[in-house]
């Protein structure tokens, strides 16, 4: 589909107020609930690209193409859940992306902003973690929010010597721009393509060790 009228790498986050103010007085609970997930023997990040296996990040799926993820320990996390809950999950991932130290991401762009990205932050080392959207870069500290658009190309790196940056990361439909018919029919054709790759034996997300 054409481009929406979106064009800025970074947006403030008061256009999505609701889930930005939520993300941010919960915090505290989140990370909480971070670390359960993290201790927990139910969940395993994974990558979810070549391009995240490559460069030291790596990801927990909490939804998938907007519909949560078989077998996944949701009572760990039931503040995160009933916050992503709230919105209109794009065709891609939300959950927790963590970034090892002295790694980064190859600058790329996405390609469409059918889709845009929030993050809020939830670890990192004072000026040391950042991403770079259109040549503009930003550094991500405790409870930060960003949000973003990522046909623009970006790229990421954590400079720290020993602490990983850890954000809850969400994909969702370009609301702002796209209409309810819109991200209606986008949502069925990203599902019929999800049931075509799983009638594939292809399941490209999943709660498992790989």
């Amino acid at each position: 589909m054409p481009l929406t009228d979106v064009r800025t790498p970074f947006l403030d986050p008061k256009l999505v107020s609701e889930i930005s103010t939520l993300m941010s007085e919960n915090y505290d609970e989140i990370l909480k609930e971070f670390n359960s997930l993290v201790a927990s023997k139910e969940t395993h990040f994974q990558s979810v690209t070549e391009l995240n296996y490559d460069s030291g990040w790596t990801t927990l799926p909490l939804f998938y193409n907007s519909h949560r993820i078989d077998d996944f320990p949701y009572h760990l996390a039931p503040t995160t859940l009933r916050i992503l809950e709230t919105l209109p999950i794009a065709g891609r991932i939300a959950g927790f992306n963590r970034q090892k130290p002295k790694t980064g991401i190859p600058l790329h762009s996405d390609g469409n902003n059918m889709w845009l990205t929030l993050q809020m932050c939830m670890k990192a080392t004072e000026n040391s973690a950042s991403i770079t959207v259109g040549g503009e870069k930003k550094y991500y500290e405790p409870k930060k929010l960003l949000f973003y658009d990522t046909t623009f190309e970006h790229e990421t790196f954590n400079d720290a010597t020993d602490e990983e940056r850890v954000v809850l990361h969400v994909d969702f439909w370009n609301f702002l721009s796209m209409t309810a018919v819109e991200v209606e029919i986008m949502q069925y054709i990203y599902q019929v393509r999800e049931n075509f790759l799983a009638a594939s034996g292809f399941n490209k997300v999943q709660n498992m060790e790989l």
